[in-house]
């Protein structure tokens, strides 16, 4: 088993060009599978692949829901094993999937949080101050913010893939596509003030190499990760009326602020950095507010001057 993970690790860091994030939590989780078998006597060490039933993967599930695992955790556990039997499938490595035919649980259809133009402001203008990283802080959060940029793309920015006189950022996307991205006059603003403030190292020991100037760098200058990019966005709104929001929920927000603006889904999707325009369809949503605007304008009997602020207030909520 460990030589098959280490086979469909390298296989995705390669040819599939996965990140560090991805590769640690296809890792994570089939490291998991495999010790739960061996704990649970569901198969004798070292754990040959090639044996395992669909009955170990059932009680493997069976556990994790036991032991409170979320459906979102459990379906993208399910993803993992299924991913690795398709690569050891193709190599000729095992003869049957024992996945097959275990149905995914299913996800509650839940609408992700968006934060309102006045929150997000809240949660800009929280990040200044005279606190030594206030200025990377601030503009971290303007970045995320401006662009849509997935956590990893941001915490991958290096100082040469903003282009200020164009008003564009080239972002590293899943499978290592890279995309150009408008970027705002504040977030472009914010950037450079935090340049001034602290010097660039290079991430480079090798002379034969352009060297890598991280954008958004810790105390040490090293480059933040992922974690501590979600850190930074959670302790600058915790003020938030909800509790503290991630990096996706600036995305999300992101979107459904252009998309309510009237910016068209093909546009939002390319900065977005989708595959598919289905993807876009269910990342976005129109509001509340949009609907009943709509509505007002269209219908022939809405008698907009008559409606009640009150009633349309509880609508919303």
């Amino acid at each position: 088993m460990d030589g098959a993970i280490r086979a469909f690790i390298a296989f995705l860091r390669v040819e599939r060009h996965a990140s560090p994030e991805t590769l640690r939590g296809y890792t994570a989780d089939l490291r998991q599978f495999r010790t739960f078998l061996l704990s649970h006597r569901l198969a004798a060490a070292p754990v040959d692949p090639g044996a395992l039933s669909r009955e170990a993967v059932r009680a493997y599930l069976q556990w994790l829901d036991g032991n409170g695992t979320r459906r979102s955790s459990l379906a993208r556990k399910l993803a993992s094993l299924r991913s690795f039997y398709r690569f050891l499938l193709r190599d000729g490595l095992v003869g049957c999937d024992p996945t097959q035919d275990i149905r995914t649980p299913k996800q509650p259809k839940l609408l992700p949080r968006v934060l309102t133009k006045e929150q997000a402001a809240a949660v800009m203008a929280a990040s200044s101050g005279a606190r030594p990283q206030s200025a990377r802080d601030c503009a971290l959060l303007e970045t995320l913010y401006s662009t849509g940029a997935r956590v990893s793309e941001v915490a991958a920015l290096d100082v040469e893939d903003v282009r200020r006189p164009e008003g564009i950022v080239r972002l590293r996307g899943k499978g290592r596509k890279e995309r150009l991205v408008p970027i705002g006059d504040v977030a472009l603003r914010a950037i450079a003030e935090y340049l001034k403030q602290q010097p660039i190292p290079s991430e480079s020991n090798d002379s034969s190499k352009q060297p890598r100037r991280p954008l958004f760098r810790n105390r040490r200058g090293g480059r933040l990760t992922t974690r501590s990019v979600a850190r930074i966005v959670a302790r600058h709104s915790s003020g938030l009326t909800g509790g503290p929001v991630s990096p996706h929920t600036l995305r999300h927000s992101f979107a459904t602020h252009l998309l309510d603006e009237g910016a068209d889904l093909r546009s939002i999707q390319e900065m977005l950095g989708h595959a598919s325009l289905s993807t876009t369809q269910k990342y976005t949503h129109v509001t509340m507010d949009q609907l009943l605007a709509v509505y007002d304008k269209a219908h022939p009997r809405a008698d907009p001057p008559a409606r009640d602020p009150e009633r349309k207030n509880a609508r919303v909520r």
